[in-house]
C-alpha cells in the first residue's frame, strides 16, 4: 500500500502508471467525483486546448544527423575543422 511522505509525495504503483500510460516527467491531475478522486494522466495542452507540439510534428525530417541539427541549432555549425591549434601535438615544435 503506498505512503504519503512528509513532503506530500506518493509512489504510484508500476501496474498503475501502466495502465494510465504515465511515465517520468508526465504531469496528473486528480479529479473530485462522487465515490472520492480519480488520477488521470494529462496531455500536454496550451491556453486554447491545442497540443503544443502538434505543430512540430514531422518537421524533424531532415539528411542532418543529430550531432549537426544540435550544432546548428547552438550556433556551432558550421564549425571549423582542422585547424592549426588542433593540429599541434603537446611536445612538439
Amino acid at each position: 500500500m503506498p505512503r504519503v511522505t512528509s513532503k506530500g509525495q506518493v509512489t504510484i504503483p508500476k501496474e498503475i502508471r501502466d495502465a494510465l500510460g504515465i511515465e517520468p516527467g508526465d504531469e496528473i491531475a486528480f479529479e473530485e467525483g462522487e465515490s472520492g478522486y480519480t488520477i488521470r494522466r494529462k496531455e500536454p495542452t496550451t491556453e486554447e486546448r491545442d497540443d503544443p507540439f502538434e505543430k512540430y510534428r514531422g518537421s524533424a525530417a531532415s539528411d542532418e544527423t543529430m550531432p549537426d541539427r544540435m550544432r546548428r541549432l547552438r550556433g556551432e555549425y558550421p564549425r571549423e575543422v582542422g585547424t592549426e591549434e588542433d593540429d599541434d601535438v603537446e611536445g612538439e615544435t
